[in-house]
């Protein structure tokens, strides 16, 4: 059962955050609609199953989908911690729909120094780049248009109602300084688009500058992408209607990075957005 959010929490920090909040005038803080608020959304174990023996009954044209919220952001910017906030709010009340991706780079992040470490990376640039972004944090659902963090919530839930004809499973096994993947798909009708997976760790103890402008040294930072697995942009991908796919990737662990707290993200997306994201712990 999902749980549902404590929006007066939420609100207190989007209206602290308002007070510190230092980006162009455009954007401003609104009371969270009573439509936009946290309900439950029934996953696929809720769905009474199908009997496929019996001839009268349909079988599915669709699957849930599950909402990917790729956070661009840095660790030079004060404001950043404040939608981290926003983001493990929405996680605790969609643990196992909501997908979040921390991208370092742009012009608040950091690469790094001979004393500090950095987590921005080139791919990172490349992706703040390629969507044209003017700011952080800043936030694309489900690689909509871009949006900011306080208006998260609602573009979140508004994904959460859609469906998905495309169902996805990923696993990952470390196995020596390999993680062996494997990504599966069925097809609930034809699908052409693109498959990308990527590698994130969790617990990186690194310096970030917090709202009241100091910087944190011990500050944790999860979901950090490390580095795409299949290219920048991905590989193509294709599926038909009951059609069952599978995937096969490997990807090498960086010594810099640390194994136990990897995880592995893989997404179908096309031009109209992201259509299933799925995520799993490297085991």
């Amino acid at each position: 059962m999902i749980k549902t959010m404590n929006i007066n929490k939420l609100f207190l920090h989007v209206v602290q955050a308002c007070l510190l909040l230092t980006l162009p005038s455009f954007v401003a803080c609104s009371h969270i609609d009573e439509n936009d608020r946290l309900i439950e959304v029934k996953t696929d174990d809720q769905q009474p199953a199908p009997v496929p023996d019996d001839p009268s009954t349909p079988t599915p044209t669709s699957t849930v989908k599950n909402v990917l919220l790729e956070d661009f952001t840095g660790q030079r910017c004060n404001n950043c911690p404040t939608g981290t906030e926003v983001i493990e709010q929405l996680q605790e009340a969609y643990p196992d729909r909501l997908v979040a991706v921390g991208i370092h780079g742009g012009p608040l992040g950091f690469k790094g120094s001979a004393t500090v470490k950095g987590l921005a990376t080139e791919v990172g640039d490349e992706y703040y780049n390629h969507w044209n972004l003017e700011y952080q944090p800043v936030g694309l659902i489900n690689r909509g248009e871009a949006t900011n963090y306080v208006n998260w919530v609602g573009e979140v839930m508004k994904e959460m109602k859609q469906t998905s004809v495309v169902k996805m499973e990923v696993e990952a096994i470390l196995n020596a300084d390999k993680i062996d993947i494997t990504v599966k798909e069925e097809g609930y009708d034809s699908y052409n688009g693109m498959l990308q997976v990527w590698l994130l760790e969790d617990g990186i103890v690194a310096m970030q500058t917090m709202p009241d402008g100091t910087n944190n040294r011990e500050y944790i930072h999860n979901h950090v992408l490390r580095t795409p697995v299949n290219g920048t942009w991905g590989e193509s991908f294709s599926i038909n209607k009951d059609e069952k796919k599978n995937q096969h990737l490997t990807q090498a662990v960086d010594a810099d990075w640390d194994a136990s707290k990897l995880s592995i993200v893989a997404f179908v997306y096309s031009g109209t957005g992201v259509e299933q994201v799925v995520k799993a712990v490297v085991k």
